[in-house]
Protein backbone atom coordinates (compact mmCIF):
# COMPACT_ATOMS: atom_id res chain seq x y z
CA UNK A 1 0.00 0.00 0.00
CA UNK A 2 1.90 2.92 -1.06
CA UNK A 3 0.77 6.54 0.76
CA UNK A 4 1.90 9.87 -0.75
CA UNK A 5 4.30 11.26 2.12
CA UNK A 6 2.43 13.75 2.27
CA UNK A 7 -0.88 12.33 3.36
CA UNK A 8 1.14 9.65 6.26
CA UNK A 9 0.27 10.79 9.24
CA UNK A 10 3.02 10.19 11.77
CA UNK A 11 1.18 10.80 14.93
CA UNK A 12 -1.96 8.54 14.25
CA UNK A 13 0.90 6.08 12.91
CA UNK A 14 2.89 5.74 16.38
CA UNK A 15 -0.77 6.06 18.11
CA UNK A 16 -1.57 2.96 16.86
CA UNK A 17 1.20 1.18 18.79
CA UNK A 18 0.10 3.74 21.98
CA UNK A 19 3.31 5.87 21.44
CA UNK A 20 2.51 9.75 21.81
CA UNK A 21 5.84 12.04 21.24
CA UNK A 22 5.10 16.11 22.22
CA UNK A 23 7.83 17.46 24.04
CA UNK A 24 6.93 20.90 22.82
CA UNK A 25 10.03 21.15 20.52
CA UNK A 26 9.11 20.15 16.96
CA UNK A 27 12.62 19.13 16.02
CA UNK A 28 12.78 17.11 19.17
CA UNK A 29 9.65 15.68 18.47
CA UNK A 30 10.69 14.37 15.03
CA UNK A 31 14.27 12.67 16.09
CA UNK A 32 11.96 10.48 18.62
CA UNK A 33 9.68 9.82 15.96
CA UNK A 34 12.66 8.45 14.09
CA UNK A 35 13.64 6.59 17.12
CA UNK A 36 10.35 4.90 17.55
CA UNK A 37 9.78 4.35 13.63
CA UNK A 38 13.45 2.46 13.68
CA UNK A 39 12.89 0.47 17.07
CA UNK A 40 9.66 -0.86 15.63
CA UNK A 41 11.04 -2.06 12.67
CA UNK A 42 14.38 -3.40 14.46
CA UNK A 43 11.67 -5.42 16.96
CA UNK A 44 10.07 -6.90 13.59
CA UNK A 45 6.37 -5.01 14.84
CA UNK A 46 6.25 -3.17 11.50
CA UNK A 47 7.54 -4.37 8.21
CA UNK A 48 9.73 -3.12 5.83
CA UNK A 49 7.22 -1.35 3.72
CA UNK A 50 5.49 0.51 6.61
CA UNK A 51 9.26 1.22 8.00
CA UNK A 52 10.15 3.16 4.44
CA UNK A 53 6.75 4.69 4.19
CA UNK A 54 6.92 6.04 7.88
CA UNK A 55 10.59 7.26 7.23
CA UNK A 56 9.66 8.54 3.60
CA UNK A 57 6.75 10.69 5.62
CA UNK A 58 9.25 11.70 8.34
CA UNK A 59 12.01 13.01 5.25
CA UNK A 60 8.92 14.84 4.00
CA UNK A 61 8.00 16.78 7.27
CA UNK A 62 11.62 17.60 7.62
CA UNK A 63 11.44 19.32 4.26
CA UNK A 64 8.60 20.94 4.76
CA UNK A 65 9.84 21.94 8.50
CA UNK A 66 12.88 23.44 7.23
CA UNK A 67 14.77 21.11 8.85
CA UNK A 68 16.75 18.51 6.99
Amino acid sequence: MKINPNEFDLKAFLHRFGLVIYTGDPEGDLLLIEDEIRELYELNVIDKEEFIEAMSALRSKRRVEGRE
